[in-house]
């Protein structure tokens, strides 16, 4: 059984190019909002979308990511609304997965997550903060309800450690370009390729990399040596920046049309 997700990146591989990945938390810039700014992904050209799930007390989000989580949590986002979110993109035809703590996972219950993810077209979960050795019980929801388990791996992440987690992993591996959190950068790690480089000694899996990428030419540098490139911050402030929620949806499908581009020219 393969899910959207893996059908994209069987996709892009027959079209040489990274696939482009947008990220959102459910409820910002407000609940019907992001129903909207998913749209103008779509109408950009995003190839998948990552649903965030916001949380109160972030292990990885940058000042931008967490300023949007607030906003998102001050109207009341819990489960409900990323679920909606979800489906909202499920439905546009694009691949999309959600992207969460292990905390609110744990307090819907763990099999009922996976099966809301599959029930709402998903087709996975970008789990931060998960380890591998506490996975057990996501483990066995996930391969019950057929969706992608997704796990994030660091610079930081030992070789010895390494294929224990890409192992676990399908859809794609998640690689943090850079230590630390979120945020938009000057520039992308240049210790970015090697974690790649590693990753690929492991798996045959996609490997995606988010952390840092926010303009054509830096999505363009990425999708030289990744299968897909990640953006979050960069959409959001355009959005947090914007005088009204028009003219963010304006920024967001030009910025997303910018960076579609980028991928397609990496090769």
């Amino acid at each position: 059984m393969t899910t959207p997700l893996d059908d994209l990146f069987v996709k892009t591989r027959a079209e040489n190019r990274a696939a482009l990945i947008a990220y959102i938390p459910a409820g910002f810039p407000s609940i019907e909002g992001c129903k909207k700014v998913i749209q103008a992904f779509v109408d950009g050209g995003v190839d998948a979308i990552e649903i965030g799930f916001p949380y109160s007390d972030p292990v990885m989000d940058g000042p931008t990511i967490q300023a949007a989580a607030d906003q998102s949590l001050a109207q009341g986002t819990g489960a409900k609304e990323v679920f909606e979110a979800l489906k909202v993109a499920t439905d546009a035809g694009v691949a999309a997965v959600v992207m969460t703590y292990w905390n609110p996972i744990e307090k819907y219950g763990v099999e009922k997550f996976a099966q809301s993810i599959a029930d709402n077209g998903g087709s996975g979960v970008i789990t931060p903060d998960l380890t591998i050795e506490e996975s057990a019980s996501w483990k066995e929801a996930v391969e019950k309800t057929g969706i992608n388990p997704i796990y994030v791996v660091a610079p930081s992440t030992t070789d010895s450690r390494l294929p224990q987690v890409t192992s676990r992993c399908s859809g794609f591996v998640y690689a943090a370009s850079l230590m630390g959190v979120t945020g938009t950068r000057t520039s992308v790690s240049s210790g970015a390729p090697d974690l790649v480089a590693r990753i690929r000694t492991t798996t045959k899996l996609p490997v995606a990399v988010g952390l840092g990428v926010s303009t054509r030419e830096q999505a363009k540098g990425v999708a030289g040596y990744a299968d897909g490139v990640i953006v979050g911050s960069a959409f959001i402030k355009a959005l947090l920046d914007a005088p009204d929620e028009a003219s963010g949806l304006a920024a967001v499908k030009t910025l997303a049309s910018e960076l579609a581009l980028g991928v397609r020219e990496g090769r």
